[in-house]
């Protein structure tokens, strides 16, 4: 087994545009087709369900890597800049 090597990945560079697939991918394409057909046997509903729910933990994990002493608008555009890398900048333009 090889060890496994340690790579410096600047930010920038881990950002891509939504919607876009990662260049990693672990899953196996059957569990990816099984993972799939679970997901399109839900409800409507249950879907929209679900994704707020992982939209939710994701944005308490972007939260509670912040710096706690943040003012409520950096803290909004830290998150935006976060989620939506570089269109951030035109929610909150720079003052």
């Amino acid at each position: 087994m090889k060890a496994a090597r340690s790579v410096p990945w600047p930010r920038a560079q881990c950002r891509r545009p939504a919607g876009e697939k990662s260049a990693m991918n672990d899953t196996t394409p059957e569990f990816e087709k099984l993972v799939r057909e679970r997901f399109l046997a839900l409800a409507p509903a249950e879907r929209v369900s679900l994704c707020a729910d992982m939209f939710d933990t994701a944005r308490a994990l972007v939260e509670a890597s912040l710096p706690v002493a943040l003012d409520p608008l950096e803290r909004r555009r830290r998150i935006c800049r976060r989620f939506y890398g570089d269109l951030a900048d035109k929610a909150f333009p720079a003052a």
